[in-house]
């Protein structure tokens, strides 16, 4: 349960030794939620958006995120659970019609785990027979 006026919409990404701090006003995916950046919408809900990935790595690769900022997974779930759980709704509708059900959903946190963007994203992945290969 989170603390009384803590808020982890602002709360710190480590970067190496370096706290840098994610802001709505510098984040591109809450550029995309406020229209002030285009991108290919693939669905939508009240609390979340899916959006084709720039760099795919599989026949789908589709990113969910939520419409607030939050760092990551982590800090999402702590904040507002019931927006985590809309979002992996979303997963699952866009996996439906864009990989007949079947995908894989990442949520990378951090930088060494291949976090880049620090507005959490679970990534949709689908189309093809998955392998196994994180590194």
């Amino acid at each position: 349960m989170a603390r009384a006026g803590w808020r982890p919409v602002l709360r710190a990404a480590r970067i190496g030794r370096i706290g840098v701090m994610s802001l709505p006003s510098d984040c591109l995916f809450c550029q995309f939620v406020d229209g002030s950046l285009e991108t290919e919408v693939v669905g939508q809900n009240q609390k979340a958006i899916a959006f084709r990935d720039i760099n795919p790595q599989a026949p789908v690769h589709v990113l969910v995120i939520p419409r607030e900022h939050y760092v990551d997974v982590a800090a999402l779930a702590a904040a507002d659970p019931e927006t985590l759980a809309d979002l992996v709704a979303l997963a699952q509708e866009v996996a439906l019609v864009e990989a007949d059900g079947e995908y894989r959903l990442i949520f990378n946190s951090g930088p060494t785990a291949g976090q880049s963007v620090f507005h959490v994203h679970g990534h949709v992945i689908g189309g093809t027979k998955l392998g196994w290969t994180p590194a």
